[in-house]
């Protein structure tokens, strides 16, 4: 083992041993009961059972489903997917694949096996990963590949890391000229801009919903904070019957934010409804807690506030979803991680938190948002099949 390779491998060892109470505090919770024992303890979490596959690793939901239109030409293929969070595996195991969740770094020398291609989406960037499966006789891809306006800084600073880091890709197909530059100044070869994958992305519905006669505002990936926000515009809007439908994007929020929705419902004298339980659009607001329902949301809408981007530590959410589905978007300022495709999604508003309540009123004179790229996965296809 390389020196510095050593010092790393004792370095997250020791990281561990630090974190190790707070480890076992979170494991408990809803959102990390999966994912943590799975990641830091290897609880149900074997290494692959295939070898010589092609090897995906992604974060979370939205780059499991980006994987589709590349899965889709791999057919036949033994693939195997990595994931980190808990949504994120639950989607990739809807592919014919086998799936793990990526154990942390001081267990990869022990727990990865030989494969063909290790295929990583967007900013997991994992020094470990990389030299392991390197080491190993994968041919490391980065895929997607993205370097965010709020994180240039840090990487630049580390420069010198991520360049040994950089030193086991083989091939980085990055999302802009932007993130292109950014990767060569970190001293990365190889790199060709195709945009970003999830504009090849199919966008369906899964059930046909009957639009309510009335305008209908879908308030959709919301995080903490950005509930309140919301309701407390669309109650100063509203002014007939339209309606609030609110998509929380993480599930063990369901319950807070209903009992937010509530009380809103309460102090206005609106009706309230949890979908899971009328499947209706009957009430004034209904909180949709249940999963893979968003784009079904979006298709009977009206108006898409898309959540992630007024908080300023998230960095925004996927704006194609409801733009296919003829949406007009109202989102945040701080759309940092989902720049590059906001750069073709049109007829968005970008305001603040106290904002929305007027970006609702214009909405009333602004077409549908609408997307105009389109790209090609053919390259990037016919690099992973290459022996």
């Amino acid at each position: 083992m390389k020196p510095f390779i050593l010092f790393y491998f004792i370095l997250s060892v020791v990281l561990f041993l630090i974190a190790l109470p707070l480890l076992i505090v979170l494991s408990f919770k809803q959102k990390y009961k999966a994912s943590i024992p799975s990641r830091f303890f290897l609880f149900k979490n074997p290494p692959f059972y295939t070898v010589n596959s092609i090897w995906f690793h992604v974060c979370s939901l939205g780059e499991a489903r980006a994987l589709k239109p590349i899965l889709d030409n791999l057919q036949g293929k033994k693939v195997c997917i990595t994931t980190i969070t808990q949504t994120g595996h639950n989607e990739a195991k809807k592919y014919d694949a086998e799936v793990r969740y990526l154990p942390y770094e001081m267990y990869l020398p022990f727990w990865i096996r030989p494969q063909k291609k290790l295929i990583v989406l967007e900013a997991e960037f994992w020094y470990l990963l990389f030299s392991v499966a390197h080491s190993r006789g994968a041919e490391v891809i980065l895929l997607n590949a993205r370097i965010s306006d709020k994180s240039v800084n840090k990487y630049m600073k580390f420069a010198w890391f991520y360049k040994k880091l950089l030193q086991n890709v083989a091939m980085i197909y990055a999302q802009s000229e932007v993130d292109k530059n950014r990767f060569l100044a970190l001293g990365a070869k190889n790199i060709e801009v195709i945009g970003n994958i999830k504009l090849a992305s199919k966008i369906t519905k899964t059930k046909e919903y009957t639009k309510p006669e009335c305008e209908v505002i879908v308030a959709g990936s919301t995080h903490e904070g950005e509930e309140k926000s919301i309701l407390d515009a669309f109650f100063v809007y509203k002014k007939k019957d339209e309606k609030l439908i609110v998509v929380p994007r993480h599930p063990e929020r369901f319950e807070e934010v209903y009992k937010l929705m509530n009380m809103y419902a309460q102090q206005n004298d609106a009706t309230i409804s949890r979908f899971s339980e009328v499947r209706n659009f009957a009430s004034d607001l209904i909180l949709v807690d249940v999963m893979g329902e968003l784009n079904n949301m979006y298709a009977i809408s009206d108006i898409a506030i898309l959540g992630g981007a007024f908080k300023e530590n998230v960095g925004g959410h996927n704006p194609l979803e409801p733009a296919y589905f003829g949406c007009k978007i109202i989102t945040g300022k701080h759309f940092f991680h989902q720049k590059e495709l906001f750069k073709y999604v049109h007829h968005v508003q970008y305001v603040e938190p106290k904002e929305i309540k007027s970006a609702l009123e214009k909405a009333k004179e602004l077409p549908p948002s609408m997307v105009e790229e389109k790209i090609n996965l053919e390259s990037v296809v016919q690099k992973i099949l290459k022996n």
